[in-house]
């Protein structure tokens, strides 16, 4: 309570004139404050801009990751601090609460965004005898499902260890290596490909430099040394990617990361790295950040398995990953060791299983595959020309083709899910399971040509290829060949090429479909599309000479053809591609982030609980300040008898009291008495906005049927704020801040208020306008109407609009300075005549009429031709 001693002394400090020494000193103090209050005003645009793009990132438009989120967090923090210690210069000690508030909130936004899990006490190397599924958060589902097959199922499988978890987290730590992960990636705009590619080469170069820890080394050489023990002579390993995440259902990870083959002792530590550093190419990037994963989350360990010298090999499916009904098994298989069927390389051939007993082979397609992957003698592996006589010959035989599919159903019934393995055959007949994963299956959907089409053979390309991916889509041809294709290509185009490299995976969030002319269904590249619902046709012959790029073209997935132009009876029954950021890590983390930055609980000044203990939020933070900044600035004239920095009321012909502010140059002559004509004013973006509101006379309150009446009466009577009553002093004035070139105005017209903010001045860059709107006496429903009828309007003239329930933010930036002095008087027209027009939001007529005039007005103030109403 305030004191009645410090009453009079206010009374009396009030009454006092100042002297010339204490003007200077009040000037002085008045510079200070509107500096303070400038960096207010930018912090809280830059925070609300922030706020913006996080909502923009709920809406599942674009993708990121936590990088951004962190840059995000971090970026709004510091502006809404930087706001806090400069409404303290304002108003010292006055809002010490707002400061405690803010830290709470930090703290729930620390504790969700800088989350770690605790450290555990975990080897740095398992042997694969000690593996089984339960272990996928050590070692990653990959070797965790091997070491199922080898330990539980008792499956054939390589011998071999894994290097875990723990020693990737280890490695990374030793070599301090995650910050700068972070800082590349905050310094990256993660939209641009190219970017992503430097970012992509930049990491793995980091990680391939970096020392690995002796410890580490030591297990490796001990498991490493075992495995040579127990099999009485010098092995070559596989060095397999097992990332935590990887091959887990929904999330397959299929080809993104690294894996080498066929390596020796003396060069397994610069391979390890190598398998590591796969975690940052290009496409395992992009395949996070559209599936929503954390780069924190996804450790690195790598498997290492006894190399097998397979002379045919491949992947096979328990259950038809494009057709949920057909339970036949099918087996893609090459010669040579299976890496040409999973990167798409080579054609390869088809066998199809029945599994009724005894199983029988039902179909097979025998390609010609010309090269084949095998092992050097040495170490690595190379692809070989195949024999004439062996290039058509089944790489399989029905006995095998069967054997086979019996190790497919025995795996897909312990699982309890259909099943995507690789597997290998070696001379000397053994049959050994080298992964397995839960198959993405999904619905070809409606496969019944549409009427009409079928006598529409003319806009057929070419038929034929394997659904790879079903769906229709359409676009325009662009291929891809080398690495810089993967920069150029356009948005939504047809990706068309040779092979079915896993290469092309960062593309596909881009693509409308793919068609190549090798791979299978089989392949990685082939799961990815799967996972992102893009339409895919793989093995058309000679289809990257047959079309063009720029030939806009349909590409029919379920029906196994291309059409010339884009056939809307097949485009429109082909279902959008899937939101994949929805409900991953990240944008979950993000969704729980924003309730403490997002939502604004303080709308209305006037409520009792507009107070730093009622800031909930950081948007909270940065409204209050607001506020109570412009009121800051006003009250210090009056405060310090000051009347060349006291608010002054305009004169003018307005039945309102509109009282102005001169932060600095906003008056052509100083003003010492309370009052100042408008031809005194030369701030641009005040006068535009005045230009606006005195265009054309307020008609007054439209005309209110009963039930509108009664509406705003029980709304009066149910909300304590609409009584006149319970608001400020500052409830019935206009505020205007002025400067030559900027221009703040706080309006309280009847029950609602809003806020303008702009800078207008020569230089492009620099120009902003900001508009804020909410309140009204009748219910939500019609003022709901009232807010999207404005945004409808201030759409038409470029603003961007945001609406959150019955609250109105809109913005345009960097336009020239005709420009926004015209959009500042369609603000000062619409804040003077949307006053009670809420009230009579329920009749469309008048709703019509209205949005018609509001239209003709603001063309004949910005010069733009009137609206013709139709006849």
């Amino acid at each position: 309570m305030i004191k009645f001693s410090e009453i009079i002394n206010k009374l009396l400090k009030r009454n006092q004139p100042e002297s010339s020494s204490d003007a200077e000193y009040l000037r002085n103090d008045f510079k200070s404050r509107y500096q303070s209050f400038k960096i207010l005003l930018s912090s809280n645009n830059k925070a609300l801009d922030i706020m913006a793009d996080i909502e923009k990132l709920l809406d599942g438009s674009r993708l990121f990751g936590m990088s951004h989120i962190k840059g995000n967090c971090t970026a709004v923090s510091v502006n809404v601090y930087k706001m806090i210690k400069n409404l303290e210069v304002l108003a010292p000690g006055k809002y010490r609460e707002l400061s405690s508030g803010f830290t709470e909130i930090q703290k729930q936004i620390d504790k969700i965004v800088l989350f770690k899990e605790p450290e555990k006490n975990e080897p740095l190397v398992i042997p694969l005898d000690s593996v089984n599924k339960d272990m996928a958060d050590v070692i990653g589902s990959k070797m965790a499902n091997i070491g199922e097959m080898k330990n539980r199922l008792n499956l054939t499988v390589p011998e071999g260890f894994v290097i875990t978890a723990a020693a990737y987290k280890k490695f990374i730590s030793y070599n301090d290596l995650q910050s700068e992960i972070e800082r590349l990636f905050q310094s990256t705009e993660t939209e641009d490909i190219g970017q992503l590619y430097t970012l992509s080469a930049k990491i793995r170069q980091t990680i391939i430099k970096a020392g690995i820890p002796e410890e580490i080394k030591t297990a490796i050489q001990e498991a490493y040394a075992k495995l040579e023990r127990n099999a009485g002579k010098k092995i070559r390993l596989a060095l397999r990617s097992s990332a935590i995440g990887e091959d887990s259902a929904g999330s397959s990870f299929a080809g993104l990361y690294h894996s080498e083959l066929n390596v020796s002792s003396d060069n397994i530590f610069e391979v390890y790295k190598n398998v590591v550093a796969g975690k940052y190419s290009l496409p395992a990037i992009t395949y996070r950040f559209e599936r929503g994963f954390r780069d924190e989350d996804v450790h690195m360990s790598v498997g290492c398995m006894e190399m097998v010298d397979a002379v045919a090999g491949g992947v096979m499916y328990s259950r038809n990953p494009v057709d949920m009904s057909d339970d036949y098994i099918f087996i893609n298989s090459v010669w040579g060791l299976p890496k040409s069927v999973v990167d798409g390389s080579v054609d390869c051939d088809l066998f199809v299983v029945s599994r009724d007993s005894p199983m029988s082979l039902v179909h097979k397609d025998i390609k010609i595959k010309n090269r084949k992957f095998v092992c050097f003698p040495q170490e690595g592996i190379c692809r070989m020309e195949i024999t004439e006589e062996l290039q058509a010959e089944p790489s399989l035989s029905s006995e095998q083709a069967c054997a086979l599919a019996e190790q497919a159903v025995k795996i897909e019934k312990y699982y309890g899910l259909p099943q995507d393995i690789e597997w290998a055959i070696t001379d000397d007949g053994f049959y050994y399971m080298l992964q397995c994963r839960p198959l993405q299956i999904i619905e070809a959907g409606n496969k019944i040509i549409p009427s009409g089409l079928e006598k529409k053979d003319e806009t057929v390309i070419v038929k034929g290829g394997v659904t790879a991916s079903p769906g229709v889509a359409s676009g325009k041809v662009f291929h891809v060949d080398k690495a810089v294709d993967i920069l150029r290509f356009p948005e939504s185009s047809v990706l068309v090429a040779r092979q079915a490299l896993p290469a092309w995976a960062p593309l596909l969030s881009r693509a409308s479909a793919v068609i190549t002319e090798q791979g299978g269904f089989a392949g990685h590249l082939a799961n990815v599309a799967r996972e992102f619902g893009v339409p895919a046709i793989f093995g058309i012959t000679k289809i990257y000479e047959k079309l063009k790029d720029g030939d806009l073209i349909t590409v029919d997935a379920n029906g196994l053809s291309i059409h010339a132009g884009r056939i809307e009876s097949l485009a429109t029954a082909s279902g959008k591609t899937k939101n994949l950021m929805n409900e991953s890590p990240v944008y979950e983390i993000l969704k729980e982030v924003s309730r403490y930055i997002v939502p604004l609980n303080l709308l209305d000044p006037d409520s009792r609980d507009f107070k730093p203990a009622g800031c909930k939020t950081l948007h909270d933070i940065t409204r209050f300040i607001h506020e109570k900044s412009v009121q800051e600035m006003f009250n210090f004239g009056k405060e310090h008898n000051f009347s060349e920095r006291s608010g002054k009321q305009l004169v003018y012909d307005v039945p309102m009291q509109w009282w102005i502010l001169n932060l600095d140059d906003g008056f052509r002559e100083e003003v010492d008495g309370k009052y100042v004509n408008f031809n005194n004013i030369v701030s641009v973006p005040m006068i535009a906005i005045w230009e606006g509101i005195t265009a054309f006379p307020w008609e007054g309150p439209p005309p209110v049927d009963g039930k509108g009446l009664m509406n705003v009466m029980f709304e009066a009577t149910r909300n304590p704020a609409l009584a006149t009553g319970a608001r400020s002093v500052y409830a019935q004035r206009n505020y205007f801040m002025i400067s030559k070139y900027f221009c703040s105005l706080s309006s309280r017209l009847g029950f609602h208020f809003s806020i303008i903010e702009s800078i207008v001045c020569d230089r492009v860059g620099e120009n902003y306008i900001s508009f804020q709107f909410k309140g009204g006496a009748a219910d939500h429903d019609r003022r709901l109407k009232r807010v999207l009828f404005l945004a409808e309007i201030l759409e038409e003239y470029g603003f961007k609009v945001t609406v959150k329930k019955d609250s109105l933010f809109s913005r345009i930036d960097n336009r020239e300075r005709d420009f926004m002095e015209k959009r500042l008087k369609v603000l000062g027209y619409l804040t003077m005549h949307t006053r009670q027009i809420d009230m009579i939001m329920s009749r469309e007529s008048t709703v019509n009429y209205y949005k018609s005039k509001f239209r003709n007005d603001i063309n004949q103030i910005i010069g733009q031709p009137l609206e013709i109403p139709a006849p």
